[in-house]
């Protein structure tokens, strides 16, 4: 299962991105794949050719792990 994390990293604007696996206490850094701005634009400091990014701990202030953007099914009264 695949997550969308927006990930904070120390002096920098917020970054969407996706990971195959959330991190672990132990891992020392995170890997994420399709690094975008939060609006889904390209980055512009980011070669087009690369498709995974590493950061380490250090540079991450904190991730945010978005929810799928699934359809809820609203049920409503029915009159017969």
């Amino acid at each position: 299962m695949a997550y969308t994390l927006l990930i904070h990293i120390v002096g920098e604007a917020a970054m969407l991105c996706d990971a195959e696996q959330l991190p672990s206490p132990t891992d020392n850094a995170i890997t994420v794949t399709n690094l975008r701005q939060r609006d889904g634009k390209d980055l512009t400091n980011v070669d087009a050719a690369a498709t995974h990014f590493i950061f380490p701990w250090t540079r991450v202030n904190f991730i945010e792990v978005l929810g799928a953007d699934e359809e809820e099914e609203i049920v409503g009264f029915a009159r017969d």
